[in-house]
């Protein structure tokens, strides 16, 4: 068998062009400027707005407001509490009444005990 002399001879790839390698100087404001950004970015999420700094305030200050919140909830469920008690209970407003107005029931004696000492004028 003889090769044909009419055929093309085979493809070959073109080699790439080399490329220039960057310079130093190059290369080193690149890693400065990459560098100072990146310093730009870490400043600005500690510091900057909705940052590090502010979020950990904002949740100090969420964590104070609902613990307030909180005894509110209590001081109101006490309050109703009382409302209820005052409303169904003749002697809740009877022991009210004994405590806060200082009333006695008729029939009653009362004692009043003072100390021995008698206090200075």
């Amino acid at each position: 068998m003889q090769a044909r002399q009419d055929t093309p001879p085979p493809l070959r790839r073109r080699k790439a062009p080399a490329e220039a390698a960057p310079s130093p100087l190059r290369a080193r404001l690149l890693n400065y400027g990459l560098g100072f950004v990146t310093v730009i970015l870490v400043v600005d999420a500690l510091i900057g707005d909705k940052g590090l700094i502010d979020t950990l305030r904002a949740r100090r200050q969420h964590q104070v407001v609902a613990a307030a919140l909180a005894q509110k909830r209590r001081e109101n469920a006490r309050l109703r509490d009382d409302i209820r008690r005052l409303k169904e209970d003749p002697g809740a407003i009877e022991a009210l009444a004994r405590q806060d107005l200082g009333l006695i029931r008729d029939g009653e004696i009362l004692f009043i005990v003072r100390d021995s000492q008698s206090p200075p004028r």
